[in-house]
């Protein structure tokens, strides 16, 4: 089972751009299905989107043609390259790893998107 690690998150103004990344350590990281989710407090943690092993992509409408998930198999990282940020883009975002039975979560990344 892979182990996560998010990175990249932090403050920008609303229009801006942040790329989180999350590092995967453990083997078979290909095999994965990859997936970036958001909270906000008091509400669900909601999907942002998936990128399969065969890269493959999918987002919630919230974030189409403004989000591109893209996963490098060599460095074990995804990546969640965020632009044209809105203020109801702030959240926790958390990555996960997902493959037949087995799903692990990372502890996740504040994004806050304020002027």
């Amino acid at each position: 089972q892979v182990q996560l690690a998010e990175s990249g998150g932090g403050l920008v103004q609303p229009g801006g751009s942040l790329r989180l990344s999350c590092a995967a350590s453990g083997s078979m990281f290909s095999l994965y299905a990859m997936g970036w989710y958001r909270q906000t407090p008091g509400k669900q943690r909601e999907l942002v989107a998936t990128i399969s092993s065969s890269s493959n992509t999918k987002y919630a409408d919230s974030v189409k043609g403004r989000f591109t998930i893209s996963r490098d198999n060599a460095k074990n990282t995804v990546y969640l390259q965020m632009n044209s940020l809105k203020p109801e883009d702030t959240a926790i975002y958390y990555c996960n790893a997902a493959w037949s039975v087995l799903s692990s979560w990372g502890q996740g990344t504040q994004v806050t998107v304020s002027s």
